[in-house]
């Protein structure tokens, strides 16, 4: 669940009906045309000199750690760090392959890379990184040093420092590097364990309906012939157009909800990897056609959440991103929140939600976005003074959720003590354009469901 969005071929996925070749692979293939020795004797220019080839191969192999510029797909260089290094099959003593990760980015376009992307002439001499964070901390201004610890723990708030730099170590290089799902095959953004047999893959074939996955696309063909499958193996419990919400217990669907937190896990740096899923209903969206339902993201839940979380995990995938699903799904679950709450008012319990921290860096901006909207059109259409205690009893959503949501868009004060909301009309306009269009709407009258508590 702030960071650089990845650029568009990661974070989609390629079609597999499709032919035509990627954009940026194309661009690659340019620069690398553009930089290969051969095309520059024969353009005439001189050839590196004897003693810059001494001290270019001094350097190699490049040890974990260096920190170098490399060229990206964009066919500009940026700057990376060495995080893992593997010997090529070809015998030579220099010729590794090396992962490394892009300083300006996030984790999830870490990478493989060739030597000949690496710019020799920038290698930084590698330094001992607790020297070099204190030398740095030593330099920083108090909040300058608290900003970057915001940014080093931003979702993995639950962690404390040893067991985030065990986080970081046992995931820090991608096993999976691409999945094909249906018709699409999508890169992979982090680590996901699968089971050790599964070791030696680089790319792995899921079952779209049971999500079953295999080395060999030989090994799909067969399985598809085979199963029975068109969509998750649940209830659906709505239905609206094209677009369907499937139930499925993990208590009586183990395999699926182990399967579906492991493509999960390639797409969630944050997520904590439950093997005992009956604990957990997932809602699976799926979009419709004649050859069954394709999955398109899914939330899950805790069957019994003393926490009152309404929301355990949130993922759209990437193929599906930017078209308004990942915040259907949050409205999808605040529904039935809603539903939820219709059942404990007859008890006389009041009820609100909030989602399991910690959220992702897209789960967060999805979710702020959701906040953001709901309680934008509210205070539009609200007459008169409203309080944050109001506003959480009409939408669900936990008082602190409230105030931080407009803490961040400026509308409270705390005056004499308490919290005062500000809405003057113009800021609320220019709020909600900023915000954009509000994402696919649920429609309510297409819901059949009853609460996990009531099905018992």
């Amino acid at each position: 669940m702030g960071s650089l969005d990845p650029p568009s071929n990661s974070q989609g996925g390629k079609a597999l009906i499709h032919d035509d070749d990627d954009e940026n692979h194309r661009a690659a293939s340019d620069v690398r045309s553009e930089l290969s020795p051969a095309a520059n004797d024969s353009a005439g220019t001189p050839t590196e000199n004897d003693s810059s080839k001494r001290r270019k191969s001094g350097v190699l192999p490049l040890e974990v750690g260096t920190r170098v510029m490399c060229r990206w797909r964009d066919g500009k260089y940026h700057p990376v760090k060495v995080i893992e290094r593997r010997k090529m099959s070809s015998g030579e003593p220099n010729d590794y392959e090396y992962y490394v990760h892009y300083t300006e980015f996030n984790r999830r376009l870490d990478e493989w890379v060739k030597l000949e992307q690496l710019d020799l002439d920038s290698v930084e001499t590698v330094v001992d990184e607790k020297v070099e964070d204190k030398v740095t901390s030593l330099k920083m201004t108090r909040h300058q040093k608290r900003k970057i610890d915001e940014i080093h723990v931003e979702g993995h708030e639950e962690l404390d420092a040893a067991s985030l730099r065990e986080h970081e170590e046992f995931t820090k290089v991608k096993n999976i590097a691409t999945i094909e799902l249906g018709r699409y095959e999508i890169e992979t953004w982090y680590f996901s364990p699968f089971p050790p047999e599964y070791n030696d893959c680089t790319k792995l074939y899921f079952c779209e309906f049971c999500l079953s996955f295999m080395k060999r696309k030989e090994q799909l063909q067969r399985h598809m012939k085979k199963c029975d499958l068109k969509h998750p193996p649940g209830d659906e419990i709505y239905r609206s157009g094209t677009l369907s919400m499937f139930e499925v217990d993990g208590k009586k669907n183990k395999v699926y909800g182990q399967n579906l937190c492991y493509l999960a896990k390639l797409f969630l740096d944050h997520k904590t990897l439950y093997y005992d899923v009956d604990l957990f209903l997932f809602y699976v969206l799926c979009e419709c056609d004649d050859r069954g339902c394709h999955m398109v993201g899914y939330f899950s839940k805790e069957k019994h959440s003393e926490e009152s979380y309404n929301l355990a995990c949130i993922l759209t995938l990437p193929p599906y991103q930017r078209k308004g699903y990942g915040k259907f799904l949050i409205a999808f679950s605040n529904v039935m929140l809603l539903y939820e709450i219709a059942y404990e008012l007859s008890k006389k319990e009041g009820k609100v939600g909030t989602p399991e921290r910690p959220l992702s860096d897209l789960g967060l901006l999805s979710y702020r976005g959701y906040w953001t909207r709901v309680l934008l059109d509210i205070l539009k259409k609200h007459k008169g003074n409203i309080s944050i205690k109001e506003l959480s009893d009409m939408t669900a959503i936990k008082a602190e959720d409230i105030l931080s949501t407009l803490q961040s868009l400026e509308l409270i004060q705390y005056r004499k003590g308490q919290h005062v909301i500000c809405a003057d009309p113009k800021v609320l306009d220019r709020h909600l354009k900023a915000a954009g269009r509000g994402g696919l709407e649920v429609d309510v009258s297409k819901l059949i469901w009853t609460p996990y508590k009531e099905q018992g």
